[in-house]
């Protein structure tokens, strides 16, 4: 399938930060308007959702309401970039009124972000043409403690593309980035491997719930080696082996050229009696044909790379170590 990649954005560009699932409520705003605060210090004029400030029963508003400023956003051509602040939980109800069709012929736009905000750019991406970028949220653009991970997603706005990334030797959970451990990132069953192909992918805990609707249809994507990564947020081990078996009985996990998976932010166990983590990837992803690559600086557990969906990449993987590299095309420099 051919994609589509929005152009850079320049200083005077007009941007909405837009609440598709979760809003951001009154105490945390003051770290919100920090970060809009650093969009308009780029050059940027900030449009803000009418749901953005608000947060009751699990959404920034109803269904309806959000999908009203999301649907104004994607269709005014003078709006360059949808900046969710955050994901959430319920960007799903949104899905059946986008006129998917409409936004195939229009000037694609930058959707950035993760979490939630996967339910949204993987269907943009695969049945719109839209490069979608799995980045940081925009919340944590002014977050002293992320100012390093934040620079791909500079990069990305400025020059169309993230720049070649490393992957970080430490990483933190979420909450508190003064503790830290040591990061390493392994191929399955392999000492290394090099794997290439289009970008898809985002939060497992969503992308599994969209399995045989034809908002998660790769068949067009496969024509072309597609590198498919996915991260696990929430789902406990028992969940998770229920997903990634989910998904490999649909045939989303045939056909790849690669499986990467980042570091999991979910429940796990190390009780003799229960499946852990590890004990679910051996069992889920046994015997697939393509490489499979874990705990990579993707998802809920920073430092995160910014990945393009849609766009082609080499990810290269050796003692440990980590290197992703992303063009418009296959063989670009």
């Amino acid at each position: 399938m051919h994609i589509r990649f929005p152009d850079p954005l320049r200083p005077g560009d007009r941007v909405a930060v837009c609440a598709v699932s979760s809003g951001v409520p009154e105490v945390l705003q003051g770290r919100l308007d920090a970060s809009l605060q650093a969009l308009r210090d780029a050059g940027f004029q900030v449009v803000e959702g009418a749901t953005l400030r608000r947060q009751l029963k699990g959404a920034s508003g109803s269904a309806a309401e959000r999908l009203a400023d999301l649907q104004q956003f994607l269709y005014d051509p003078a709006i360059r970039a949808i900046l969710p602040p955050w994901g959430g939980e319920l960007a799903i109800q949104l899905l059946p009124g986008i006129d998917f069709p409409r936004l195939a012929g229009m000037a694609p736009k930058w959707l950035c972000g993760f979490s939630d905000i996967s339910t949204l750019a993987v269907p943009l991406t695969l049945r719109a043409g839209w490069a979608t970028l799995h980045s940081p949220n925009v919340f944590d653009l002014a977050d002293p403690a992320r100012v390093q991970e934040m620079q791909p997603l500079w990069h990305s706005w400025q020059y169309g593309l993230p720049p070649q990334q490393q992957a970080a030797t430490r990483f933190w959970r979420f909450g508190d980035p003064s503790v830290t451990e040591s990061s390493r990132v392994r191929v399955l069953g392999s000492d290394s491997a090099v794997i290439e192909g289009r970008l898809l992918g985002g939060c497992l805990d969503v992308l599994s719930r969209l399995v045989g609707t034809p908002y998660f249809d790769l068949t067009a994507f496969k024509q072309q080696p597609t590198l498919l990564y996915l991260e696990n947020c929430e789902l406990a081990p028992y969940e998770l082996l229920r997903a990634l078996s989910g998904m490999r009985l649909a045939g989303v996990l045939e056909d790849l050229a690669g499986l990467v998976l980042g570091r999991s932010s979910g429940p796990d166990t190390t009780a003799d009696c229960d499946l852990g983590y590890q004990d679910v990837l051996l069992q889920a992803l046994a015997g697939l044909a393509c490489p499979v690559v874990v705990d990579a600086d993707i998802g809920h557990v920073p430092p995160q790379w910014s990945l393009l969906n849609g766009a082609w990449a080499r990810l290269e993987v050796a003692a440990g170590r980590a290197q992703l590299r992303q063009w418009q095309a296959a063989g670009g420099e």
